[in-house]
């Protein structure tokens, strides 16, 4: 080995030693003010004794019982569109990341020809007695342009791919998370439009009845032909209820179809709406075991990681670059001594650059990464915020819509009791039918407010166990805990 080569290969070793230092700052997770507990209406204890399992830890199959939901849910999470775009983004992502590690490893290019030509007898460069006709061939192996990751400027693009990948995990799972929280809505929704189609039914028929009992004592006399008029007014309120219901009911089938990834059609149901259950409590757990469960948060914050690498690759940019490149191969104008020893043909040989004027692109560059940042920090802190907000948000609803249900229980069976009173003191002639007509429509709005007020119920257990990070979790991913 010549001295020359030697003395190349001690500057590479001698560059290569600082190699191990990396620029731009190290990654250290932003400070987030972490409540101590949860806002709790009730003033009640909101947290769990410290290791103690989140309503959030429980996967979907044990939080929603009804069979024909979770065979739904299943269903979305397999043929769902939003999901199968969220994987070929993390193929996307696992693409580039790929691409980015590549630059870890020198580039190797082979190839070779042959190149037949002819010199003109006439020509200036003509040689007395050659052979004007020659053919010429070359076999190589050349490495293009190395660069030798001195500042770390490679390596901080890695972290920060890897980082991207993360975030489009996350982002994968938050797909799956609220598709869950959907598909439950939506079964809710629909099984809450069968019952008011049921007591819209139900209230038609009793109507009907009373309409054909108000006519018959219209005919005979003994009531008037307002009351009849009014009965009338009685059973085309429930009539024109039940088409509306029926139609959102037939919308709300197509809707489910669609996150279920179905064509529009009809939707088999499981478990009634009224034998739906809720859980009694509801533990939330620690508002710091939040930043872990979220899959939102977690993307934030990969999003943070991202952005502080980058910061690491501008500062590079500012230092000087080693690149290495060689080749070796046989050249020969003669085909049959192409791999002789005398047809070698290499060079190697490193070269150092160093930016002395960019026009201050390189401190721009380092701004725009500094100020992308800070916008992630405040992203992931909002996030996070936003998120401590959702939590309380849906446990003041779970909360009040059980006691605003449970009261309207009792208003509806008020208003039972008074219609019946109202029918009562009708037919034996103590007042007008207008008092039974307030009175029956007053029951039928009561009884609607109800499923409302049940749907309002179980739709806030969803939120709850949605905006708690539950939701996206499979049996593996609970068990790795």
């Amino acid at each position: 080995m010549s001295k020359s080569v030697q003395r190349q290969i001690a500057m590479v070793a001698v560059l290569a030693f600082v190699a191990g230092c990396n620029v731009g700052p190290n990654y250290k997770r932003p400070a987030v003010d972490t409540p101590a507990a949860f806002h709790d209406p009730a003033g009640g204890p909101t947290t769990a004794p410290a290791g103690a399992e989140s309503f959030g830890d429980v996967r979907w199959s044990e939080v929603f019982r009804d069979p024909q939901l979770t065979t739904y849910i299943d269903e979305a999470l397999t043929n769902n569109w939003d999901v199968k775009v969220a994987a070929a983004r993390v193929l996307a992502a696992e693409g580039g990341l790929m691409v980015t590690r590549s630059r870890y490893f020198p580039t190797l290019n082979a190839g070779g020809g042959v190149s037949t030509g002819r010199t003109s007898q006439n020509g200036p460069f003509r040689v007395p007695g050659e052979n004007p006709q020659q053919t010429f061939g070359d076999v190589f192996l050349a490495m293009p342009a190395y660069e030798v990751d001195i500042w770390g400027a490679v390596r901080r693009a890695n972290e920060a791919g890897r980082a991207r990948l993360l975030a489009s995990r996350e982002s994968q799972q938050i797909v799956r998370q609220t598709l869950v929280a959907q598909v439950s809505t939506a079964y809710f929704q629909l099984l809450e439009l069968d019952y008011a189609l049921e007591i819209a039914r139900r209230t038609r028929d009793a109507r009907a009845q009373s309409l054909t009992l108000t006519t018959e004592r219209e005919a005979g006399g003994v009531a008037a032909k307002q009351d009849v008029a009014q009965a009338k007014i009685l059973l085309y309120s429930a009539e024109a209820t039940i088409v509306t219901i029926e139609r959102d009911r037939e919308q709300q089938e197509n809707a489910l179809c669609i996150l279920l990834g179905r064509n529009p059609g009809p939707i088999q149901r499981g478990t009634g709406f009224t034998a739906q259950t809720v859980p009694a409590e509801v533990p939330v757990g620690l508002p710091s075991s939040l930043l872990e469960r979220r899959p939102d948060l977690r993307a934030a914050e990969q999003d943070v990681v991202a952005a502080n690498a980058d910061i690491g690759q501008a500062k590079a940019a500012y230092y000087p670059q080693l690149s290495l490149t060689g080749s070796y191969g046989f050249q020969s104008t003669s085909l049959s001594s192409l791999f002789t020893s005398s047809s070698q043909a290499w060079q190697f040989g490193p070269a150092v650059t160093m930016p002395l004027f960019t026009g201050g692109r390189l401190r721009g560059n380092e701004q725009v990464a500094q100020a992308q940042f800070q916008e992630a920090v405040a992203q992931y802190r909002r996030t996070v915020q936003n998120a401590f907000r959702e939590v309380s948000d849906s446990l003041i609803a779970y909360q009040r819509n059980r006691e605003f249900r449970a009261r309207q229980e009792e208003r509806t069976e008020a208003h039972r009791t008074a219609a019946d009173l109202a029918n009562t003191r009708y037919e034996g002639g103590v007042t007008s039918y207008l008092e039974v007509l307030y009175n029956e429509q007053e029951l039928f709005t009561a009884e609607l407010n109800l499923a409302q007020a049940r749907l309002d119920e179980l739709l806030s257990v969803v939120a709850l166990y949605q905006s708690l990070g539950g939701g996206w979790q499979t049996a593996d991913t609970v068990a790795l805990k």
